[in-house]
Order: C-alpha cells, then structure tokens, then sequence
C-alpha cells in the first residue's frame, strides 16, 4: 500500500503550510497575547490578513470552502497551537461561535453577521455555561420568551470565551412550548440594552474569558436560530463539527513542547554528557514523540471523518478530544521534567505550553464526561 494512504490530501496540506507561516507571524506577540484577557491586535490583524478565519465560514458567505470542513479547522489549529493559544483560539472560536447561525439562521442575519465573521470584523461567542451549570447543559436557568414579535432573553452565562470582545453571542435557554420546558438558540447583539459583561475569572493559561448577563434584552424574532425547542441539537452539530478541532490543538501543543525540551536536552551536558544521552530522558523524549504521533493519526483519521458526516463520526471526535489532551498532558509533563528548573521557570514557552496544556481536558467536553459517554456507546455495539 502506498504511503500515500496514510498523508493528508494536497489541500490539506497546502493549509496547514499557510497556516504555520501565519503562525510564524504571531510568535513576536505570542508571549503577550498569551497572557491577554482581551484579543491582542496585533495578533488579530495577522489572521484577518491571513484569510484564515475563511474556513470556519461557509462559502456562501465568504468562507473558503462549501462547508466547514472539520479536518481543514484541525489542521489549522494544530498550527496555530504550537505558536500561540491566543491565535488559535481566536481562530477557532469564528467557527463555534457562528457555526448554528450558519446552519439553520434567519437569511437576513445571517448576510448581516457571517461575511464579517469570515474577514474577523465581527467577533462571534457561544453562550452555553451558566454559573452553576457546567457539563449538564440540561439545567441551565437561562429564559426566552416571545414578546410579540420580539423574544426577550433573562439569564446569566459564565466562562464564556470571548466575552467582551464579542459582537454577538449565540446563546442557549429555556423556551416553554406547548406547555413544556425545551431548549431554543438565540443570537444577541453584544450592544443590545440589557447585556453586560464582566471578568470575574481567569485561568491558569489567560483567555478571553467573562460572564455574561442578559437582563430583559430583547431582539427580533428573526434573532432565534433554529425552530423553536431545537437548540440541542444545533449545539451538539457545532460540537460534532469541532469536537475534533481540540485534539489538533493539543496536538500542535504537545509538538511544541517536545522540540523544545529536545533543543534543551541536546544542547546541555550533566556528567560529561548531553542530557539527551543520560538516565531515563531518552525514554522519555522518545515516549512523548510516539504519545504524538499515535494522538496526531487518530485525530486526522476523526477529523476526516467528522469532515464527511460529522454527527455520524461523533464517537471518533470524542475519542480523540479525550485521547489527544489526555496525551499532550503527558507530553508536557515529562519535558518540564526533562528541563528540569529552566522547565517551571515564569516567562519561558515552556511553562506557557504547561499551564496552556491543562484547560484542554476541560473544556468542550471534559475527559471524565466524554469517557462516559463512549463508555455507553461502546456497551451498545458490544452486547447491544
């Protein structure tokens, strides 16, 4: 069998060449933006120029492809990722915060907002978690009602990414139809009366990150994604979609780290000899390196996949997510403990790759609750 089998098409290769020069452009303000709680221009500028942000918008509405194309998003991040965790999630976030808009909202919003998402005018955010509710999005508090021709929107997001620097979000609440409690996505204009935004958290690895709180705002109609009662659905479709996109982060993280623990073992000598020669680090550099490359097979092979029927692959999306950060956790790991002092040393990339690698077992599905999940499907196709 050829080799070819087993490399990615020529398009997809030819983007991830793009983007690993625009990420080349970041790295001068990738130690600044990496520590940012609002987007950093210059790193802003660099993607909008780039025309990257293209591929998480559909053609029609200025992106670069037909449809988002789940392994085009994965090999871009994987780039990005290994400069800057602020490029990539700046990036990524034009996809997931836009991606139900795209799907199933009102023609008229749509041309309004997706163009200028293509070209980074606009800032686009998903509003899922609430203060108190995080993984079980069932118990969210967040209401929507009809108001004539209007809905009108009470609730309180929290941890969410681009807060105070979006223009819209797209949120998920609660909407009573026939009587019954389902849950239904609206688009809200970040200057729209009635939302204001704070930053009571950060993180260990700084991002754009605040609360939002919707008291009385009202929109049109027009601003509901969807049907009325629908909204998991076109949630679960954005996860499906970009689920996969995590594991080309972590990817793109762990390689990052690898090379630079490699460089400093190579090049610093302890009893007479390199580092990279001494005790137990040449397995540990060599296990890292085949942590990665089995967590970059499995999410390419995910990626395409999800590419061709993404709801259909999403068990694949869901084992690499899991597989790839739980492994670039590892990675990261084993090279601070290859460089030893200079590895927990503040201001490094290292300890930048650390505290970036943490949060990606986290969010868009926890390990823990996607690991239950594929539990129960493997359970299934096993015994029925």
């Amino acid at each position: 069998m050829s080799d070819d089998a087993f490399e990615l098409p020529t398009k997809y290769r030819e983007l991830a060449d793009q983007a690993r020069q625009v990420a080349k452009q970041v790295i001068p303000f990738a130690e600044r933006a990496d520590e940012s709680d609002h987007f950093d221009p210059d790193v802003r500028q660099i993607l909008a120029d780039s025309g990257l942000v293209t591929v998480t918008v559909p053609e029609r509405f200025g992106g670069r492809w037909a449809e988002v194309d789940s392994l085009a998003v994965t090999v871009v991040r994987e780039q990005l990722a290994f400069e800057s965790a602020h490029a990539d999630s700046i990036f990524c976030m034009q996809g997931i915060g836009s991606y139900a808009l795209a799907q199933a909202g009102h023609p008229e919003v749509q041309d309004h907002w997706l163009p200028r998402v293509a070209r980074l005018d606009a800032v686009a955010a998903l509003g899922l978690t609430e203060p108190d509710v995080g993984s079980d999005l069932r118990s969210i508090t967040t209401v929507i009602e009809t108001d004539g021709d209007n809905l009108r929107i009470n609730g309180h997001k929290s941890f969410i990414t681009n807060a105070g620097d979006a223009d819209f979000y797209t949120m998920l609440g609660k909407e009573t139809i026939d009587g019954q409690e389902q849950y239904s996505l609206v688009l809200v204009p970040a200057d729209a009366p009635g939302v204001t935004v704070n930053q009571p958290h950060q993180i260990i690895a700084p991002h754009v990150l605040g609360d939002v709180v919707m008291q009385d705002v009202v929109v049109p109609s027009s601003h509901r994604i969807g049907e009325p009662g629908k909204g998991f659905g076109l949630v679960l479709a954005t996860l499906s979609t970009f689920r996969v996109s995590v594991a080309g982060a972590a990817v793109g993280v762990a390689q990052a780290a690898l090379e630079e623990a490699t460089r400093h073992a190579a090049g610093r000598e302890q009893f007479g000899v390199p580092l990279a020669r001494l005790g137990g680090v040449p397995a540990q550099l060599a296990q890292s390196w085949a942590d990665i490359e089995m967590a970059r097979a499995l999410t390419y092979r995910a990626a395409a996949a999800s590419a061709r029927d993404a709801r259909g692959n999403l068990y694949l999306s869901s084992l690499a997510k899991a597989g790839a950060t739980e492994a670039a956790g590892r990675v990261v790991d084993r090279c601070v403990q290859v460089m030893g002092r200079f590895g927990i040393t503040r201001g490094t990339k290292i300890e930048r790759l650390y505290r970036e690698a943490r949060p990606l077992r986290i969010y868009e599905g926890a390990t823990e609750v996607i690991y239950d999940s594929l539990a129960k499907d493997l359970v299934r196709k096993v015994v029925g």
